[in-house]
């Protein structure tokens, strides 16, 4: 007979670990946290018993027979499966397994090659909170804030109001989605997935299709405190932002478009998926024309609009308003700038310089006394941003869906309105 103790084990396996010391074995045993391969030799709902190398029996049993992964939902014995050392004896001399440890890590390497090779997957939306949707991925949790929601979904909510955001995202619990996984990082528990990408690579030929300067048309879907969207080519949306509605100064852009109206738009930026169109840019600047009935140097009459942190906007006529800068008026701060008049209050002013190119119109109360009727310039004139006339309080938002949110424990609540 053999002396050989593998050929020995083959028909005889060690029952215990004392067993396999005996038998000079012990080299050939896994290590705790290894991951074995095995046979199952019986399975029942409450244990699967693996033969590992002939060697030792293996037990897998209570929750540690939830697999992650979903490979070992069905078991049957004879099967070839891999589980994760967890002792290496229990009271039976069994090595203690683990399919829920091994079926884990399994998960998340497959959702580093599914990164890897960018292949969008479909996910089920579990739940919703401010920033987001949490999502089963395989049998993974992963996140997709709002702002890689697309267009159909992000939540347009009037006035901002966060618990009219959250019911707009929670009516898609229990969806599927199309989405692309951006961020996978194990060791911080963090699977970040965005259907906003995974909707640029189904529509990027389309999207490819239009080129900055074409004009689209489409119908108004949606409007927000920052400008309207415009939806055309089926899945395709563009924002026309507040600025770029109309010419003149807009608040409020239900005052200039309605949800349903068919228009015409002007691409003025394309960013991915991000489609940037003006509706004022397909109509003649009527600033330029206006304009033409100043000169630098004239004494004008004009409104006191507004007051911002530099000067005070001034209104000439219905088209045309300029700015009187704060340098340019009597007063050595900006808490000082309501004593020079209020809100609609008529005043005079000088013409001090105009650039039709950037809608800029700059005006001097210092010069009203005592000058010249002609002002060839004027000295700490202000330039750029110090001159420039804003068009709209709003701020151009970086993306139509804002907030990026990447932690579902604290998300980033986004600022929206319909």
């Amino acid at each position: 007979m053999s002396t050989d103790p593998l050929v020995t084990t083959a028909s005889n396996p060690p029952q215990t670990m004392a067993d396999i010391v005996e038998l000079g074995l012990l080299k050939a045993l896994p290590k705790m946290g290894d991951i074995i391969e095995g046979k199952v030799l019986n399975v029942s709902k409450k244990e699967v018993l693996i033969d590992i190398q002939g060697l030792t029996t293996g037990v897998v049993r209570g929750p540690e027979i939830v697999d992650e992964s979903g490979e070992y939902d069905t078991i049957n014995v004879g099967d070839i499966v891999h589980a994760t050392v967890l002792a290496l004896e229990n009271e039976r001399g069994e090595i203690e397994c683990s399919f829920r440890s091994a079926g884990h890590k399994r998960a998340w390497e497959a959702a580093q090659e599914t990164l890897k090779k960018g292949d969008l997957l479909n996910v089920k939306v579990l739940s919703a909170n401010k920033g987001g949707l949490m999502v089963m991925v395989s049998r993974l949790q992963g996140f997709l804030p709002v702002s890689q929601l697309t267009p159909e979904h992000y939540p347009r909510v009037a006035g901002g109001d966060k618990q009219r955001i959250l019911e707009k995202l929670q009516s898609l619990v229990g969806k599927e989605l199309e989405v692309k996984l951006i961020d996978v990082n194990e060791g911080e528990g963090k699977l970040i997935v965005s259907e906003k990408k995974a909707f640029e690579e189904k529509q990027k030929d389309t999207i490819s299709s239009y080129i900055i300067g074409s004009q689209v048309e489409g119908t108004v879907s949606g409007i927000t405190n920052f400008g309207a969207f415009l939806r055309f080519d089926q899945n395709l949306e563009g924002l026309i932002h507040i600025s770029e509605l109309s010419w003149q100064r807009v608040d409020d852009p239900h005052t200039i478009v309605n949800v349903g109206d068919k228009l015409n738009a002007k691409i003025i930026g394309i960013d991915g998926s991000k489609i940037s169109l003006s509706l004022k840019q397909l109509s003649e600047d009527p600033w330029r024309k206006a304009v033409e009935q100043y000169h630098v140097g004239q004494r004008v009459r004009g409104a006191i609009r507004r007051v911002t942190p530099y000067g005070l906007l001034i209104e000439l006529d219905p088209i045309v308003q300029g700015l009187a800068h704060i340098s340019q008026l009597d007063v050595a701060k900006t808490a000082d700038l309501p004593s020079v008049g209020k809100i609609g209050e008529e005043l005079d002013f000088i013409v001090v310089s105009i650039d039709p190119g950037q809608h800029r119109l700059g005006l001097s109360r210092k010069l009203i006394d005592g000058e010249p009727a002609e002002v060839k310039a004027v000295e700490g004139e202000p330039k750029n941003e110090a001159a420039e006339v804003p068009t709209t309080d709003a701020e151009t938002p970086s993306t139509t869906s804002e907030p990026e949110a990447t932690e579902p424990e604290a998300p980033t609540e986004p600022e929206v309105a319909s």
